[in-house]
């Protein structure tokens, strides 16, 4: 799934540890979501988005599970 979040975070100067602590997970589960390993639960995709002051679609694309 692409995200913005590597986007986002470099535009805010936030590195993945401090984005990881702000949203209650791990610096790997950050990287892992950047390079598409991983596919953010949707607590954590609305604590992400909450956290930037998106919405979800701002921050993630769904378009490959929407018809």
């Amino acid at each position: 799934m692409n995200t913005r979040i590597k986007e986002l975070r470099k535009e805010n100067k936030l590195s993945q540890e401090e984005l990881a602590l702000a949203v209650g997970t791990t610096r790997q589960t950050i990287s892992s979501i950047e390079t598409g390993k991983y596919v953010a639960s949707l607590p954590l995709a609305y604590k992400i988005a909450r956290y930037f002051g998106l919405t979800i679609e701002e921050v993630f694309d769904l378009s490959e599970y929407i018809e």
